[in-house]
């Protein structure tokens, strides 16, 4: 068969003021560029387990508006999307069956919304794609399509995790490349769309594979970019400390998430730095405590580690690796307060990188359900408002109008090019004094 493996990417902003006021501005465009260029690495997988005698090409689609890049030859169209594009991926879709494709669509969206789903496409698949996609390879060879592939409450095991197919992208189209070193997360936050919605448990794929794919990377790409497409990859720090030497031996640079714990220990720091560790993205999501009690569904972690939120990142950039502090504008707890409180927070801790999104009900999540139980939801299903930048509930403390002009000043104050520099000038020279101590 001709298989296209095509990901909806990109990141479109629906409310209009913030992207012409605060989105142009160089922090903020940044990172959303970063994001808007990261392939879809589950696709890649899906083309890696594909057999060779099956002729594949991987294409992003950043706004739907026709489908020229494909031909009408190919036999099966994959698509995968995340909610904010999952409309442009249902048009495009309906365009390649009226040219006669057979589409199968697959991801996160489509594994919790899959009544919505199947309505768009021959054939879905839920949960983790690998496990079923041998089976749905042999029946669009045998045109014995199923409707519904469902490998949700099956676990997956990344010890068979596959080489992905990263000679299918054009390198000079990114400028980062994913690698996912594991699955799951010890922590349940409320508003998490992550991979904790596919998977029951915390999974670690196997320190051989991954540096099997660095070094496939490495073949491919000019001393690159790295990011681990984790969602905390350092809860097993036995595993890492491990591996972090044999990383160090590729000579690549990298960046990952990660959660406020990696600052505990100076020795590891020390061994990430080596490593080629550029920069860490933690989720602190508040700066003030009022705003972590009862974020996490099941210990309140973040609310007991709060007092070691400045220390540890004053640790962590004075080895040299920046930190992307990432704030959530707006939780239940929150009231105008908090738009200083973040700023000041920021100053009194150099950050280089800031991240500000507002609280957003992605579907499957039980912040979702929590604000659609409680009518708080403004739009339900407006899934093209789960871009972590657009209001879509009913705040507290706040209007609507009140939370979102707040935000949008926060915005502009956080990512204005002085207070930017500033931050950045402060990292420099504490990176320089640590290293004459």
């Amino acid at each position: 068969m001709k298989i296209a493996f095509v990901a909806m990417s990109g990141v479109r902003v629906q409310d209009e003021d913030l992207l012409r006021e605060g989105l142009t501005l160089p922090g903020f465009v940044e990172r959303s560029e970063v994001i808007a260029s990261l392939p879809s690495l589950g696709l890649l997988t899906l083309a890696g387990l594909t057999p060779g005698y099956h002729e594949k090409a991987y294409f992003e689609v950043k706004q739907f508006e026709g489908i020229d890049f494909l031909s009408a030859d190919f036999d099966l169209v994959v698509i995968s999307s995340f909610s904010a594009q999952i409309f442009e991926a249902y048009d495009l879709a309906k365009a390649c069956r009226i040219q006669g494709m057979k589409v199968i669509m697959g991801g996160l969206h489509v594994s919790l919304n899959p009544h919505e789903a199947m309505n768009h496409c021959d054939a879905i698949c839920l949960g983790e794609g690998e496990i079923l996609w041998a089976q749905i390879l042999g029946d669009f060879e045998k045109d014995e399509v199923k409707k519904v592939y469902d490998a949700s409450g099956q676990e997956y095991c990344l010890q068979n995790s596959p080489m992905p197919a990263y000679e299918l992208l054009d390198p000079s189209f990114y400028n980062r490349l994913t690698i996912q070193t594991s699955r799951g997360c010890p922590h349940s936050c409320e508003f998490c769309a992550g991979s904790i919605l596919l998977t029951s448990k915390y999974k670690q794929k196997p320190a051989e594979k991954i540096l099997a794919e660095l070094d496939r990377i490495c073949e491919l790409w000019d001393r690159p970019f790295i990011e681990f497409a984790d969602d905390n990859s350092f809860v097993n720090k036995k595993f890492w400390r491990e591996l972090l030497p044999e990383i160090q031996k590729r000579n690549i640079r990298w960046f990952t998430e990660a959660d406020i714990a990696v600052g505990d220990d100076e020795d590891f720091l020390d061994l990430l730095f080596q490593s080629g560790c550029k920069e860490l993205l933690i989720g602190l999501e508040s700066p003030v405590l009022n705003g972590l009690d009862g974020i996490e569904l099941r210990n309140n972690w973040k609310a007991k580690r709060i007092e070691t939120y400045k220390e540890n990142l004053l640790r962590i950039q004075q080895k040299g690796i920046r930190v992307n502090a990432c704030f959530i504008i707006g939780l239940d707890s929150h009231d105008e307060r908090i738009f200083d409180a973040v700023y000041d927070f920021c100053d009194e801790c150099n950050v280089y990188d800031v991240q500000v999104t507002l609280p957003t009900p992605f579907p499957g999540t039980e912040l979702y359900k929590r604000l659609k139980k409680s009518g708080r939801l403004l739009e339900d299903q407006a899934w093209d408002k789960c871009t972590l930048f657009d209001l879509n509930f009913e705040p507290i403390h706040f209007t609507y109008d009140e939370l979102r002009d707040g935000f949008r000043g926060l915005v502009k104050r956080l990512y204005a090019k002085e207070f930017t520099n500033k931050r950045r000038e402060h990292f420099k020279r504490q990176w320089k004094l640590a290293r004459t101590v």
